[in-house]
């Protein structure tokens, strides 16, 4: 009787696999304190294709977009700072990402409702993808990003690799373009005030240590 099961089991095997893409790059991987460590810090929104066509639709708007990461390994969080133009316009935004570790996702809240997207890390140092809805066909979506505006083909091998697999059509694509970015001078101006404010911290821990050694 075993011995059946097993057989039957091999036997639906083949059909399995074409109802469900056994893309390499797709499958998520834990998330540990090293892969906390390589996204954090400046990242460029480069390119992204969904079958979903609302989200499609929403993706067509945006024309440029740039983000920090600052996780959090203790709380298990990130803390999202992002810089997105629209319509000409530089629209800024910060919030906390959890982080699912043993899922390899991570989720952001939208309207109540919780969004998750499978935190893929490429060969390439310098990339990272996100995969959405990756157990409903019919929304099937994956975004790019680097932490430069500008990528090479090599690049994004492994994003056309996915979109392959999925069968979404590399005509979908739809890439931003960073000459377009109306958020530099906000940036510039949250540095600033950034660094002002370390330096007024430093200025009073200085203090500090003077009184107490007085």
């Amino acid at each position: 009787m075993a011995l059946s099961w097993v057989l039957t089991v091999l036997s639906l095997l083949p059909l399995l696999e074409a109802q469900i893409p056994l893309c390499a790059n797709l499958v998520p991987v834990p998330i540990t304190n090293a892969t906390l460590d390589r996204i954090s810090g400046k990242w460029f929104y480069i390119a992204s294709a969904f079958r979903n066509e609302e989200h499609n639709k929403s993706i067509h708007e945006i024309q440029a977009t740039f983000f920090y990461f600052t996780p959090n390994k203790t709380e298990d969080t990130i803390f999202l700072r992002e810089y997105q133009t629209r319509q000409n316009q530089c629209i800024y935004n910060t919030s906390y990402l959890n982080v699912q570790r043993e899922n390899g996702t991570i989720s952001k809240y939208v309207g109540g409702q919780e969004h998750f997207a499978h935190l893929l890390i490429l060969r390439d140092r310098k990339t990272f993808m996100l995969a959405f809805e990756v157990n409903d066909e019919k929304n099937w979506g994956v975004s790019v990003y680097a932490d430069k505006p500008e990528t090479t083909e090599e690049q994004l091998g492994e994003f056309y690799e996915a979109l392959d697999c999925l069968r979404i059509p590399r005509s979908d694509v739809v890439y931003t373009d960073q000459k377009k970015d109306k958020c530099e001078p906000l940036e510039r101006q949250h540095e600033k005030e950034k660094k002002q404010e370390e330096g007024e911290r430093q200025h009073e821990k200085e203090k500090k240590q003077e009184e107490g050694e007085s």
